[in-house]
């Protein structure tokens, strides 16, 4: 199948929400680990997210420019193209993007696409993420109706993230503390300048606790039930059930009752980039470890081709990765519910 359309795209979120599963959203930042995730998705018989960060982006533009654009452009043509040999849908999408890094990333994106649209074509991508949990929630907001009219226009989903998560991603760090809760209020500013739909489509990254990167269980304190107080305090005034479609961040470490609680309370796409970058990386490491003497010319030796071949540790890579991959849609119930 191909790059989802924005009508599949649309589609994959409103069974998600009536089925109470979600999507993984998996980083890439390679040919290598896209085709990972394209993979674990199909083993899976899951439809799936794949996104890319403006660091990953950056990476993916080469180290000679870093120009981020043209990374994110020249993977999301690359999957246009190799997605079609995957009998599931995909939608392409950008993590995290600042307000200093809007101009150099997201706007360009959603100017490309616009373009697209208004020629015929589907855009190249289907959603973007505003990351604006650094600004005051009025900046935020202001920033996101201005991104969503973009985004509508281009036939995109706008995510935004209204209030911090934990821990570092990209370059963006949060301490972890009290804020790291949504409230009531700061749900119902949101609906109150987004609208509920008639505006534009939107994910919502409500904060529950969530930290980025690595934890030990204990450290972190999720309340995935306040995803149901906030949906309810929104209900409640405008009238709307299930007012949100909510985005999961910062999950590993997770427990399985922490999860399923976020499913039944509106979370329909959960990122997850630590735990697949882990699961690409430790079998090179093993591989590197268990044949140092052939990946190494050791004592002016000649080494063995086949070991240091990036196709030899590139393979296993990408098997690890896509096994972690069908896991994460078997804990997010997304597995086997692909789009027939």
């Amino acid at each position: 199948m191909p790059i989802a359309t924005p009508e599949v795209y649309n589609e994959m979120l409103d069974r998600a929400k009536a089925g109470k599963f979600a999507y993984p959203a998996i980083n890439v930042t390679s040919s290598q680990t896209l085709n990972a995730a394209l993979r674990g998705f199909a083993e899976a018989e899951s439809d799936g997210i794949v996104q890319i960060s403006t660091g990953g982006a950056e990476f993916l533009g080469g180290q000679y420019s870093k120009d981020m654009v043209t990374g994110a452009v020249a993977l999301a043509e690359y999957a246009h193209i190799i997605a079609e040999k995957y009998p599931v849908n995909i939608a392409l999408h950008t993590d995290h993007c600042p307000k200093d890094k809007l101009d150099g990333y997201v706007r360009p994106l959603l100017a490309l696409s616009r373009k697209r649209v208004e020629a015929g074509l589907n855009p190249l991508f289907q959603s973007h993420m505003w990351d604006g949990s650094a600004e005051t929630l009025a900046d935020n907001l202001e920033i996101a109706q201005e991104l969503l009219e973009q985004a509508r226009a281009a036939k995109i989903i706008l995510e935004v993230e209204i209030t911090p998560t934990g821990g570092e991603e990209d370059g963006v760090s949060h301490e972890i503390n009290d804020s790291l809760y949504t409230t009531v209020e700061d749900a119902i500013r949101t609906a109150e300048a987004l609208g509920l739909g008639e505006k534009g489509r939107y994910l919502l990254a409500a904060s529950f606790g969530n930290v980025h990167g690595v934890y030990k269980p204990g450290n972190v304190v999720l309340r995935p039930e306040l995803l149901k107080e906030l949906a309810d305090g929104v209900s409640a005034k405008f009238g709307k059930a299930a007012p949100f479609d909510f985005v999961f961040h910062g999950g590993s470490g997770s427990t399985e009752q922490e999860i399923l609680t976020a499913l039944d309370n509106g979370v329909v796409k959960m990122n997850i980039d630590t735990d697949t970058q882990y699961a690409f990386t430790r079998p090179v490491a093993d591989h590197m470890f268990k044949n140092y003497d052939g990946v190494l010319k050791v004592d002016g030796e000649v080494g063995d081709k086949k070991t240091y071949d990036p196709r030899t540790w590139g393979k296993l890579a990408e098997a690890s990765m896509a096994a972690r991959v069908v896991e994460a849609t078997q804990n997010l119930r997304s597995a086997g519910n692909k789009i027939k």
